[in-house]
């Protein structure tokens, strides 16, 4: 049966009619390795590519449930999940790209997305070409420069500022150029956008945000063409970046509920972007559910929901005094990450980008006084209310 409802299809899809000993939840199947009975059966294996497991770093049941799951969400024709979002975002690009070519990522892709392009990726003799986000002018003269371009790499929305890519440009430039279009799209998750319905060829999610949703995993998923993920998978089985057995149940319990969350986050964000740039402590409000947003329209368009995470500017850029607010929000707790069911706050010049210089911080719009935070499922008026008493300590605005 075919689910069209994608809460329907976040509880079942996947899962087989009937589980072992009739439990109603994928069982957590803790092997290293499987036998076979006869080698005949191992025959069969080898040469009849038999659909079955043989050894951990290759599959396993409870993960396999989790890629049925996931592909059925994302509409893909094939999924794999890794260790980590970071190791999913390295598969992916040493997976799919060989000595000699060249790729193209935006320029507020995650961070450390970038100096893997930067640092690592030169290693292997690739090369990459950093364009500023939504400068497609850009991007086509250095696609028309280096014919050897395989791949492009962008993110939707964006950390922290939550830009929006024009799908129809990225997906009209490789219908001209041939490359791969990857997209992460970790910040809308597959309940806010399909980005492969949208024209790319290729999706990455960090599992540990909103695919898991309880901040206690880490997990990376990939999914695309078949073709694609192929090579990806490959790539993966080699160095083996593997997701373990607890964490797919981790991940299958908490896509149960992705619809369920991401409906509240997206409520809790809208209420709570609006009611901050109205707020007298707050310069600026980044949210793409907002009209301010320099790429509402484009959210508007490619998107069904805006998420759950809101960047704002104090009023201040008085270290002290930004301090003292994040010291005094009590619901909302100070850490990074984003996407679960904890409302989360964090100061990205000091936890990411403390060891960079000034200059250089402000280069990558990283100011003093930019907080971001990722509302949870918890009452908006009690979320409020905590940061309405916080931003009292905001005092030279």
């Amino acid at each position: 049966m075919k689910y069209k409802g994608i809460s329907t299809r976040a509880v079942h899809a996947g899962e087989p009619d009937r589980q072992y000993m009739d439990s109603i939840t994928t069982p957590i199947v803790m092997t290293s390795s499987y036998t076979f009975e006869l080698m005949g059966d191992v025959i069969d294996y080898v040469t009849k590519k038999v659909d079955r497991f043989e050894y951990g770093r290759y599959g396993n049941p409870t993960t396999a449930v989790a890629i049925k799951k996931l592909r059925e969400l994302e509409g893909a024709e094939d999924a794999e999940v890794f260790d980590s979002g970071m190791t999913s975002v390295s598969c992916t690009l040493l997976g799919l790209l060989k000595h000699g070519d060249h790729m193209v990522i935006t320029d507020d892709a995650y961070k450390k997305t970038l100096i893997f392009c930067e640092k690592v990726l030169p290693r292997f003799g690739i090369n990459a070409t950093i364009v500023k986000m939504g400068d497609y002018t850009h991007m086509e003269d250095v696609l028309k420069k280096n014919p050897a371009t395989k791949l492009v790499v962008s993110e939707s929305p964006t950390n922290p500022y939550l830009n929006i890519a024009d799908m129809d440009v990225l997906k009209s430039l490789k219908e001209k150029y041939g490359f791969v279009l990857a997209m992460d799209s970790t910040f809308a998750s597959p309940v806010n956008q399909r980005p492969l319905e949208q024209g790319a060829d290729i999706v990455m999610h960090s599992a540990t945000k909103y695919l898991g949703g309880h901040n206690d995993l880490l997990g990376g998923v990939v999914l695309g063409k078949k073709q694609l993920l192929d090579q990806v998978r490959d790539y993966r089985n080699t160095t083996g970046g593997v997701m373990d057995p607890m964490t797919s149940y981790l991940l299958l319990r908490g896509l149960k509920t992705l619809a369920l969350r991401m409906e509240r986050l997206n409520s809790n964000a809208i209420q709570m972007a609006t009611w901050l740039e109205s707020h007298p402590k707050v310069r600026r409000v980044y949210y793409p559910g907002l009209p301010s947003h320099r790429n509402h329209a484009l959210a508007k368009k490619y998107m069904s929901g805006f998420g759950g995470v809101v960047t704002f500017e104090l009023a201040t850029s008085n270290f002290a005094e930004i301090s003292a607010f994040l010291d005094n929000v009590q619901i909302f707790k100070i850490g990074p990450s984003f996407g679960g069911v904890e409302a989360l706050i964090t100061h990205p010049m000091t936890i990411s980008y403390y060891d960079y210089p000034p200059e250089e911080r402000k280069r990558l719009g990283i100011l003093d006084e930019l907080i971001r935070m990722s509302v949870g499922i918890e009452d908006f008026e009690d979320l409020k209310a905590d940061l309405d008493h916080a931003l009292q300590f905001i005092k030279s605005a």
